[in-house]
């Protein structure tokens, strides 16, 4: 085992006390506290109790179309990594929501993974869209772990992101890119995103956002949350399917992003992930 590297990991947020604090337990416990950098949109937000001995910056918030959000945020934090960089090996940037998690049967934490890896700039995980499933799973229990409580995922190239860099990169909105740079999506690592985590969660919010939205929210139903509730799961075979399709096809209008030719497909998650602890 090689010894390990310096490793960050950044992220920024408003209004999210709840994803920031699971984003803190998790990173914290994998590269402890004081490796995490956390922007927060306002200098009105609050500092998560379980925050440590985290690097927490409060900017100022500045009202913007989403559009011009995005890049904003992303701009902060390309700009926050390129300077870590200088002092750490590693740096791993994505959003609250995104949990990066290494497949417990190599019996390695995400560190000693990472620390073990040859990084050609970017390196990826699969990514896992984790939604609740209506008919068999409930309400989600805020306190207890997310993976105890769901079990479907729609595999999706949009979260397959390329979150960990080794060199001064810039990632494109949301971290869905790195100008100039191709995916290189690793075998053992998966990125999972729980924004749909919770049908009751998506309609208070939606609801905060004003009655059209909730309307919408209810007409329509979410994307992720209704794949998962309608489609018949399949094996986890389809992880390895869907990682040699987005490794080596892509969309021609974007010849840098990974395509999965527009295949929906819903997997079981495999019962091990729940070592992750997420």
């Amino acid at each position: 085992m090689k010894k390990l590297k310096k490793i960050a990991a950044i992220t920024m947020a408003r209004d999210d006390d709840f994803f920031l604090s699971r984003w803190i337990a998790y990173y914290g416990k994998n590269l402890g506290t004081e490796n995490l950098y956390i922007l927060l949109d306002g200098i009105d937000q609050n500092i998560p109790e379980n925050a440590g001995r985290a690097h927490i910056t409060k900017l100022e918030h500045i009202p913007m179309s989403r559009s011009g959000g995005d890049k904003y945020r992303i701009k902060k934090l390309s700009e926050l990594a390129h300077e870590l960089l200088k002092k750490y090996d590693i740096v791993i940037g994505c959003d609250t929501d995104e949990f990066l998690i290494v497949d417990p049967k190599t019996k390695q934490n995400l560190a000693q993974y990472l620390s073990n890896k040859k990084i050609d700039t970017t390196l990826s995980g699969l990514g896992l869209d984790v939604g609740q499933h209506l008919f068999n799973e409930a309400i989600l229990d805020k306190c207890a772990p997310f993976l105890e409580q769901r079990e479907y995922a729609l595999l999706s190239t949009r979260y397959t992101k390329p979150v960990v860099i080794n060199k001064p990169v810039n990632w494109g909105s949301g971290f869905h890119s790195i100008k100039h740079h191709n995916f290189h999506i690793d075998k053992n690592l998966y990125l999972l995103h729980f924004g749909a985590i919770d049908m009751d969660m998506l309609e208070q919010k939606a609801k905060k956002r004003g009655t059209d939205w909730l309307n919408h929210l209810k007409r329509r139903g979410n994307g992720t949350i209704n794949a998962v509730t309608k489609s018949k799961s399949k094996s986890e075979k389809w992880l390895n399917i869907a990682r040699f399709l987005q490794t080596y096809f892509r969309p021609i209008y974007a010849l840098r992003k990974p395509a999965m030719f527009g295949l929906k497909i819903v997997v079981k998650i495999p019962n091990r992930f729940k070592k992750s602890g997420i």
